[in-house]
């Protein structure tokens, strides 16, 4: 992925008894493993404290199914998400606004995010691991229209302003059976600084042909079109216009139409096992430390039911705070998102793919060395 110009990169019912039981056990074993207090396995967590994160909006109801379970299972605990842009979550962690953000792009130290974060995490390696993955979806709204095909290079042209109607010959001749107006597009976009965005523009510029002229970029690169403010601003900008197409979490796309995309000779649906599919054809980031788990995501995949255009939303954290409840807060919180009740609170309230045993397991034992300092 080129990156060079990326200037900033739920319900109260959530399993209820038995997940509160399982974090309870989770709890009194990180606050066992942390701070050497005695704590029964059938008595409840003293985890406690305020605990704050801020960053990717796509998380936002991820965020909330977390939090509610963790709340329920350490009552004494207040976790608060302040979806405000995968950006400006990195931002406020690496100047310890917020213990910990989340994010659709991982650090990047060309922007010198990941030498700021390992500075504000008192020398160490900023830890960095996945929370889910999660496709994003191309949604539009046109009048007569539920079903679309798209590839990589006439989405790019749409987005750059080069296509201008929905009955355009570059659509029609992929949806040959559609009736197409003559209708004005009206793209939109992300105006904040965004890991959603990155990852859209990383699958233009990477798979459409050359029709994307720019770099991967969390800041929106091209001119024209509609902008709106995080996951929830596009989502309505395209509700609310005639001829719209835009670009989200597929989670939060709500009643929206989704457009296929082409991959290979088929078009495929973004789904999230479509989604967690393209993970297994994916690298990690070289040069990165131990703790940190950035994938370089395969965006030229022609493998069948794959689905390119995914992001895998990260967890940014330090390995060592010093305060002890704040450590113990991050640690037990963040083993939650990744345990296999946690990857299921977002499969069924933010329909995010599950992590994979594997990189599940990882992710736990990387969260383990979360520790207070002296």
């Amino acid at each position: 992925m080129n990156r060079s110009s990326l200037r900033r990169i739920a319900a109260p019912g959530v399993a209820a008894i038995a997940l509160a039981t399982a974090l309870s056990a989770c709890g009194a074993a990180n606050e066992n493993a942390s701070s050497g207090s005695d704590s029964s396995a059938e008595g409840d967590s003293s985890l406690s404290g305020e605990l704050a994160g801020a960053g990717a909006s796509s998380q936002e109801r991820a965020q909330e199914a977390w939090s509610t379970a963790f709340q329920a299972a350490n009552s004494g605990a207040t976790v608060t998400y302040d979806p405000v842009g995968s950006g400006d979550g990195r931002t406020q962690f690496i100047e310890g606004g917020v213990a910990f953000a989340g994010s659709d792009a991982y650090l990047d130290d060309d922007e010198k995010e990941l030498s700021g974060a390992k500075e504000r995490c008192e020398g160490q390696d900023p830890i960095e691991v996945p929370a889910y993955v999660s496709p994003i979806a191309i949604v539009f709204n046109l009048e007569g229209v539920d079903e679309l095909n798209l590839d990589a290079k006439t989405t790019a042209e749409i987005f750059d302003g080069k296509i201008t109607t929905w009955n355009d010959p570059a659509i029609a001749d992929l949806n040959p059976d559609a009736e197409l107006p003559d209708e004005r597009i009206t793209p939109v976009h992300r105006s904040d600084d965004s890991g959603t965005t990155e990852n859209f523009t990383d699958w233009l510029n990477q798979a459409g042909d050359g029709a994307w002229s720019y770099d991967a970029d969390g800041v929106w690169p091209a001119k024209g079109g509609e902008a709106a403010e995080g996951t929830s601003g596009v989502i309505s900008a395209v509700t609310n216009g005639t001829g719209t197409i835009g670009y989200a979490d597929e989670s939060q796309a709500g009643d929206l139409a989704i457009a296929k995309v082409k991959v290979g000779e088929e078009f495929v649906e973004a789904t999230p096992e479509a989604g967690a599919k393209v993970i297994e054809e994916s690298e990690r980031v070289s040069g990165r430390p131990d703790v940190d788990m950035a994938f370089e995501i395969n965006r030229t995949t022609t493998a069948a039911d794959t689905y390119p255009v995914v992001l895998v939303s990260y967890l940014i954290a330090c390995q060592t705070y010093s305060d002890q409840a704040q450590a113990d807060l991050v640690k037990g919180y963040l083993s939650y998102i990744v345990s296999d009740e946690g990857q299921k609170a977002a499969a069924d309230n933010a329909g995010a793919a599950a992590l994979s045993s594997s990189v599940a397991e990882e992710a736990q034992a990387i969260v383990e060395k979360i520790s207070a300092g002296s």
